[in-house]
Order: C-alpha cells, then sequence, then structure tokens
C-alpha cells in the first residue's frame, strides 16, 4: 500500500465517521425519547473513535490537523 493509498483510505473513513455523526445528530431532534438513549450511545461510539484517532497521531507524532482530526 502506497502512502497516498493510506491517506485516501483515511480520509474515507474519517468523512464517513464526521457524515454519520452529522446524521445522528439531526435525528436526534427528530427522535421520540425511547431513541435518544439509542443515538446518543451511537454518538459517543463515534466520537470515542474520533479521540483514539487523535490520540494516535499524538502519540505518533502526526499532525491531527493534517489528517482532518
Amino acid at each position: 500500500m502506497t502512502q497516498q493509498q493510506f491517506m485516501d483510505f483515511f480520509q474515507d473513513v474519517l468523512i464517513s465517521v464526521y457524515a454519520n455523526i452529522r446524521d445522528l445528530r439531526e435525528k436526534q431532534g427528530f427522535a421520540d425519547p425511547e431513541e435518544q438513549d439509542y443515538l446518543r450511545g451511537r454518538l459517543v461510539s463515534y466520537e470515542e473513535i474520533l479521540e483514539l484517532f487523535r490520540m494516535s497521531a499524538r502519540d505518533t507524532g502526526i499532525n491531527s490537523r493534517e489528517l482532518g482530526l
């Protein structure tokens, strides 16, 4: 795998994570109370993924902003 292939892959994953977060936040505005807990749980999971990416970038000396984090 080339560095460009990896960056393309990572950016695709990152775009998907951000899109899912945006979608879940939009759904929260219309969800009934029973769905709110489910949506909050999913949001926490996606936010944890982003934080893992940020921590890993920090630990390896990569600028997280360059990755879109």
